[in-house]
């Protein structure tokens, strides 16, 4: 069920502060120097104690230089251009390609925190959650299997891009099917409707994605049949691995809360039938941050919540 789209990602610890920090500056300049000559010992003599322990010295060596430096050449030149939640992000001109890092580093100027991804647009706004009112895009009720706002509850929280990602399932009597376990048709989310869940535009349609037997992945398609909704305050909800050749909609509709859209399916990266349900601060998923998606009124575990974010081993329907 991992959909995660992931370059690196190491440790993350929050610094705050408004404006860069003069000990990254000095890191930055430290940093190129080491990488552009090849130095790989010497960027790992940056880490603190608590990295160290994680990631070995011929890790770190194996990353920077088959991972980043065989594909991106030398670093050209680093930008700083925002903080993010504390860490320092830098714009990365490598000889042969672009990045973001993001950066924290200990008050001993070591690293204890750093991710390499795709840069991310820079106009884009930041999204810390929904102020439309959310429903489930489902009837009945479901099973969050990955959902809430910590790791140990939620996996996605790793990946920036689907940070506070659902995904959910439906569940009977503690299995997610009965019958064989190699057919789709055996699990109990698989075909059922997926429904708007607010007022919204259809801004984004993949389609044609064969579903995949239970157990096996498309990695090549991560998301598989897709639909990304914005709402009227920008705000875009992905609904990833949907069946095949199920849905409805097109790109430039309007739908009203309630309207079908596509059935459940397990196309892309998932191993048995469940919805990927997130919300980003942009259409194209690789180029977005994740954020919050509270809804405003459903039934969880048999009583009426709030304005809440599910979470992993929540049985949740709508509240009628």
């Amino acid at each position: 069920m991992r959909s995660v789209l992931l370059l690196m990602i190491f440790f993350s610890i929050k610094l705050f502060s408004q404006s860069e920090q003069p000990i990254y500056e000095r890191f930055v300049s430290v940093f190129t120097e080491r990488f552009n000559s090849g130095d790989y010992d010497g960027i790992y003599d940056l880490y603190d104690a608590g990295m160290k322990n994680t990631y070995t010295s011929i890790e770190t060596r194996n990353f920077f230089e088959k991972t980043i430096k065989n594909f991106t050449g030398d670093i050209e030149s680093m930008q700083f251009y925002t903080l993010r939640d504390g860490a320092h992000v830098y714009r990365m001109y490598f000889d042969k390609s672009v990045a973001d890092m993001t950066i924290t580093l200990s008050p001993q100027s070591k690293i204890n925190g750093l991710l390499i991804s795709k840069p991310k647009l820079l106009e884009m706004p930041f999204l810390e959650r929904n102020t439309t009112f959310i429903s489930l895009p489902f009837n009945g009720e479901w099973f969050v299997y990955w959902g809430g706002v910590t790791e140990e509850q939620n996996y996605h929280i790793i990946e920036e891009t689907q940070q506070y990602a659902y995904d959910i399932l439906k569940v009977k009597d503690g299995a997610s099917y009965e019958g064989d376990p190699l057919r789709n048709e055996s699990y109990f989310a698989f075909g059922e409707d997926i429904i708007a869940p607010c007022d919204g535009r259809v801004v984004k349609v993949i389609d044609g994605v064969p579903d995949n037997i239970p157990g096996e992945t498309n990695e090549q398609e991560l998301t598989g049949n897709t639909i990304v909704l914005r709402t009227d305050r920008d705000e875009y909800i992905l609904l990833a691995h949907l069946m095949n050749n199920s849905i409805v909609v097109e790109e430039g509709q309007d739908l009203r809360k309630g309207d079908i859209m596509a059935k459940c399916g397990n196309s892309g990266n998932s191993t048995e039938a469940h919805l990927h349900l997130s919300l980003q601060n942009g259409l194209e998923m690789e180029d977005s941050i994740g954020a919050k998606l509270y809804f405003d009124r459903i039934e969880v575990n048999g009583e009426i919540r709030m304005d809440y974010i599910p979470v992993k081993e929540d049985f949740i329907s709508n509240s009628n």
